[in-house]
């Protein structure tokens, strides 16, 4: 996983942003399935717009949504464009370097491989991850062979096209593309990531209090639980 190096200047620049009494404004990729994504219409859907709108709505927060490319979507929350990341983003020691997590929304979960065939051996062969990500970095610290993509369905090509035996993901992204002649998802999985959680700049404290009360309340009165079964992203609380 390549490191984020914040400059002083950008720190000083996310110590003035808009605290939770103003419009938030939650940044997601809107290219994950069923996560978020953009549907028909040209909105932000997926498991995270729903959470996210009733999020707002137990926080009494006014909100708005923002997309953003992965691989600068932490850069761009510290620097201001957004005010939240709700984008499948699993916590982890790295990144709570440079910005703060909510308590996580969804727990820990496997992640998958989507091969082109189903006797892949994935510590020879070779794996596309998206940048960034926990499963690229968890690849390159197995000292397998890895290839980047910028989008997840860059990697999915990969694997189509041949340019890489399998891809590393979460499930809930890959399996409709089991349905493919050709593709499988392989028996083996990897335990990796703390769970997924709100990402929030550091400075704002208010927010992430705010934001934590309403995810405990939809963990205590099942709601979560059920978001989490509707859509199919991850094991339930």
């Amino acid at each position: 996983m390549k490191k984020l190096i914040l400059t002083t200047a950008a720190l000083a620049l996310a110590a003035g942003m808009a605290t939770a009494a103003d419009t938030v404004r939650m940044g997601t990729e809107g290219a994950y399935p069923p996560w978020n994504f953009i549907n028909d219409d040209g909105k932000v859907d997926g498991f995270e717009r729903e959470l996210g709108d009733e999020l707002c709505k137990r926080a009494e927060l006014t909100c708005e949504w923002v997309t953003n490319d992965w691989d600068s979507i932490i850069p761009n929350l510290v620097s201001g464009n957004y005010d939240t990341i709700i984008a499948g983003m699993s916590i982890t020691d790295e990144r709570d370097e440079v910005i703060d997590f909510t308590q996580a929304y969804t727990p820990p979960d496997p992640s998958s491989y989507l091969a082109n065939a189903a006797d892949v051996d994935v510590t020879g062969g070779v794996i596309a991850a998206q940048s960034a990500t926990i499963q690229a970095a968890f690849i390159a610290e197995q000292g397998w062979t890895l290839v980047e993509f910028p989008t997840p369905e860059e990697t999915v090509a990969a694997v189509r096209n041949g340019e890489a035996d399998a891809v590393l993901a979460d499930q809930a992204y890959l399996a409709p593309f089991a349905e493919e002649d050709g593709l499988f998802i392989l028996e083996r999985e990897e335990m990796i990531g703390g769970g997924v959680g709100l990402g929030v700049r550091e400075s704002d404290g208010e927010l992430k209090a705010k934001f934590d009360a309403a995810i405990q309340s939809m963990k205590d009165d099942g709601s979560l639980n059920a978001l989490i079964t509707k859509w199919e992203v991850a094991s339930t609380w």
